[in-house]
């Protein structure tokens, strides 16, 4: 099992399903005091709080609508509020999806919402995080397999997911001489809400299975742990890197 030193803090953004529950309930394994971010499931958040809480771990939630201007410095005042003025761990999973849609059916709203949750929420929340990110801290982006290889219909979609890359270097350089690393994990298909049309479908999990080298589907728990990995002392020397966590996909 990872483990943090000297009791961290962490926020994860959109952590009450999915990825980003398996990693707020995995860094509060490994010790840290995590706020459990949410967008619109408040019920969800709840129970991931009082789950951590249940093993002995500290836990808060908040809910911010980062897809607002103002949402990232909302959720920024707000978890300075909770943790004063050290964070030490920010995991920046909260994103959209959006179903195949090709080139000509893709709207200028659609395309606007997808940069706006999955780009500029996580850039203006490091922004303004970056006050109480000090020596040792760890930022975490979530990327996606759409961003190296195409995968089903989803131009847009991948895109916001290859900036993602794109500004994992830029702000490790950018933050390495504050002591800060920056990383991101890019997981394959895994089964989560935006997934379920594919992973309940004979056709889509043989499509997935396919394309797979290691012969099943990902739950949460195979990314959450490799985001408490990458947030660890174990990773020190990491920084500016993707890590693909897709059991071998597209190979």
């Amino acid at each position: 099992m990872t483990a943090l030193s000297g009791g961290k803090t962490a926020l994860v953004t959109g952590a009450s399903r999915g990825i980003g529950r398996a990693s707020a309930l995995a860094l509060a394994e490994a010790d840290a005091r995590v706020i459990v971010h949410y967008g619109r499931n408040a019920r969800e958040a709840s129970a991931v709080v009082k789950k951590i809480r249940e093993h002995g771990g500290r836990a808060d939630a908040i809910g911010v609508d980062l897809a607002a201007p103002d949402g990232p410095h909302k959720l920024a005042t707000e978890v300075r509020r909770i943790i004063g003025d050290r964070l030490d761990i920010l995991v920046a999973n909260a994103g959209m999806g959006k179903e195949a849609t090709p080139i000509e059916d893709t709207t200028v709203e659609d395309f606007d919402s997808l940069y706006t949750i999955n780009l500029r929420a996580p850039f203006f929340l490091v922004q303004q995080l970056l006050p109480v990110l000090g020596q040792g801290g760890s930022v975490i982006f979530l990327s996606s397999l759409a961003a190296r290889a195409a995968v089903g219909t989803l131009p847009a979609y991948a895109a916001t997911k290859g900036a993602i890359d794109t500004l994992v270097r830029h702000f490790a350089l950018a933050l390495g001489e504050r002591g800060i690393r920056v990383n991101a994990v890019a997981p394959g298909v895994v089964v989560t809400d935006m997934t379920d049309v594919i992973v309940k479908t004979d056709v889509g999990r043989r499509t997935v299975l396919g394309m797979q080298a290691l012969k099943r589907i990902a739950e949460p728990d195979d990314v959450g742990d490799v985001i408490a990995f990458l947030a660890s002392d174990e990773a020190r020397w990491i920084t500016g890197e993707t890590i693909h966590v897709d059991g071998g996909s597209k190979l």
